[in-house]
């Protein structure tokens, strides 16, 4: 096997690790992020409990509360759209790769595939949003 090959496969080896890293990323560094300001916040409100301070009825209700907002129309209506945006996006790369490639690749199609899932979540969000449009809160 000769360098070039070699070089070949490690870039599609490293192209491919990279793009799941970057969505486990993506998924994953958010809920570590929140985690971690929950964890400082519990060891403030220790610290103020062991030193006898006495916490105010408004701090415990935030900690007690749900930390997700209430599902609406609105909010559905953005995740649709920016769902949507980002299949776009996938079948724009694919046409773009397919355009400027050597005409071998089948890109396109490999692009529609992987655009189609956000696209039907958008599509879904966007559904849903429109059906609650007038109900509020759902």
């Amino acid at each position: 096997m000769d360098s070039a090959a070699i070089v070949g496969e490690l870039t599609g080896m490293v192209a491919t690790i990279m793009f799941f890293g970057v969505i486990i990323a993506a998924i994953l560094g958010p809920r570590w992020l929140r985690s971690r300001e929950r964890e400082a916040l519990q060891a403030t409100l220790r610290t103020a409990i062991e030193k006898g301070q006495p916490l105010p009825p408004e701090v415990i209700e935030a900690i007690s509360r749900d930390a997700r907002p209430v599902p609406s129309a609105g909010r559905d209506l953005r995740r649709g759209i920016v769902l949507l945006c980002i299949a776009a996006a996938f079948v724009a790369m694919g046409y773009a790769a397919d355009y400027w490639g050597d005409g071998d690749t089948d890109a396109f199609g490999w692009m529609i595939g992987i655009a189609a899932f956000p696209g039907f979540i958008g599509l879904a969000f966007l559904i849903m949003g429109l059906l609650n449009r007038g109900k509020g809160a759902v």
